[in-house]
């Protein structure tokens, strides 16, 4: 199997996966549980993916500028900062880190 095939067979089970949803009653995804679960795997999707891309560099685990910077962003909404003044906090410490050589 060549790498496109693999991508071609992903993208028709990601469609398959999308249509199939379409096919689930209304009533099953309003009830409190399914709601419950479809809230709590969003929120897990984006930490997975603030993770990896705040530590991940290829199959390397890297703690450099952007893991200071992301814990001060988590503290600016933790004390419920706009994001825009989380999003300048967040840059200003990454840059003020790199400045100073402490992380590439």
């Amino acid at each position: 199997m060549t790498v496109w095939n693999a991508v071609l067979l992903a993208a028709c089970i990601c469609v398959a996966l999308k249509a199939f949803g379409y096919l689930v009653p209304a009533s099953v995804m309003e009830a409190p549980r399914p709601a419950r679960i479809s809230d709590l795997l969003t929120v897990a999707l984006l930490a997975a993916l603030v993770a990896v891309q705040s530590l991940g560099d290829g199959q390397a685990v890297i703690v450099d500028a952007r893991v200071p910077a992301v814990l001060v962003a988590a503290g600016l909404l933790w004390m419920r900062q706009s994001f825009l003044v989380v999003v300048i906090g967040a840059a200003a410490v990454a840059a003020l880190l790199r400045l100073v050589g402490w992380a590439a």
